[in-house]
């Protein structure tokens, strides 16, 4: 059992895709855990027909076939099951915060189906893991459970070891938070400053400035006028929605309310 303490179901989710381009690629395999207040699981499992052929690298990895998911519905079509099933819950996983998650929003957003991660708690023994052991999932699950990760990349197999690993990690670190606010924070950090959950923008003096690359520093307002065609790369490449967004509404020159004063630097 995993001694947290929390006021609604945590679903642990596992997502295997085409690739790993969260906004071009798509899901074929998503494993989800639920756990119930009461101490019960329920196990959710979808196949995916991705509506494209399945990279051989990609099945390399995960063994997942264009053959194995000819009859399978699309995740337009399981959608709204799959919003039903995460409903009321906070999210867990193994590195969903980078992977996962994004992912699954890109997907509800093409389907049309309103999934809001805000408000959500977020639990990743990935985070825990690399502040404190820096490994990958396999390694943790041996280090924590004395356990070798036989079905590494099935999806429901990931799910249930990334369960495992948190147990373990509860019963090596007596100091990790049970509250699941203070769980959250504690994989979830997030820099006041941020104006997206990445990073890639922050607030700089009430300024949206860019948080990285070449144009670190640069005023976001001042790109919009100066260097569109910046901002329009931006938009062409792999970064996540909430970064896009701001970014595209710049463009058309919107921008969000400066946090209030005095609550960043």
């Amino acid at each position: 059992m995993i001694p947290l303490q929390t006021d609604r179901p945590l679903a642990f989710f596992d997502i295997e895709s085409t690739g790993t381009n969260v906004r071009s690629d798509r899901i074929i395999d998503l494993a989800i855990v639920k756990l119930l207040a009461n101490g019960q699981r329920e196990e959710h499992t979808f196949r995916v027909n991705p509506e494209r052929p399945i990279p051989a690298e990609a099945s390399a990895v995960h063994g997942i076939y264009d053959q194995d998911v000819k009859d399978s519905p699309t995740f337009k079509q399981l959608a709204a099951k799959v919003a039903q099933v995460f409903e009321g819950c906070d999210l867990g996983g193994y590195n969903i915060l980078r992977f996962d998650i994004p992912m699954l929003c890109e997907e509800f957003t093409r389907a049309g189906v309103t999934f809001i991660v805000e408000g959500r708690r977020v639990v990743d023994p990935q985070r825990i893991f690399h502040q404190r052991e820096p490994r990958d999932l396999t390694a943790a699950l041996n280090f924590y459970c004395g356990e070798m990760h036989l079905g590494a990349h099935g999806a429901l197999d990931d799910v249930v070891a990334t369960i495992q690993v948190l147990e373990g990690q509860y019963k090596k670190y007596s100091d990790l938070p049970k509250d699941i606010n203070a769980l959250n924070d504690y994989c979830n950090p997030r820099d006041p400053t941020w104006a997206d959950a990445s990073g890639k923008l922050k607030w700089v003096a009430g300024e949206l400035t860019i948080n990285f690359g070449s144009k670190q520093g640069a005023k976001l307002r001042d790109l919009a006028q100066k260097d569109p065609g910046y901002l329009r790369w931006i938009l062409d490449k792999n970064f996540p929605r909430d970064t896009t967004e701001i970014v595209g509404n710049a463009l058309k020159g919107k921008y969000p309310t400066p946090p209030a004063a005095g609550s960043n630097p």
